[in-house]
């Protein structure tokens, strides 16, 4: 497993995605029955969302608060969050649910900021291996 020198961008990327994915995760498994009524999205679906985000929080933060960061442990990071923006619009597409339009804007958008925070992660990561190649 490759260990890099610190990047203060990988670790503020990650730090951002621990905040949204652990704020969402309070917030589905908290507010899941109202937001299945705003969104049209099954309440057991956005438990186990929630779920499933504290769980990815918690590795998120194993990851981001370690001395030196590992290139493993972001490349998983980075697939989660490529896997979980396909399989969002997946959804909408697989006529397994019936979001209201405000639902699937939320499916929307939360996919392309997933997407985001991936994409930011990859060039963080790639960044840090330039530098320490080039010096």
């Amino acid at each position: 497993m490759s260990f890099g020198k610190s990047s203060p961008l990988l670790r503020r990327a990650l730090f951002v995605d621990l905040a949204a994915s652990g704020v969402s995760s309070l917030a589905l498994l908290a507010g899941a029955h109202p937001l299945a009524a705003l969104t049209g999205l099954p309440a057991a679906l956005l438990q186990e969302a929630g779920l499933a985000l504290a769980a990815y929080s918690v590795f998120v933060a194993a990851v981001a608060t370690r001395n030196s960061i590992a290139d493993g442990p972001v490349w998983v990071i980075i697939v989660i969050n490529a896997a979980w923006a396909v399989a969002s619009i997946a959804l909408l597409f697989s006529g397994a649910v019936a979001p209201t339009a405000l639902g699937a804007g939320i499916v929307i958008v939360q996919a392309a900021a997933v997407a985001l925070l991936g994409d930011l992660q990859f060039l963080a990561l790639r960044r840090r291996a330039a530098v320490a190649h080039s010096g």
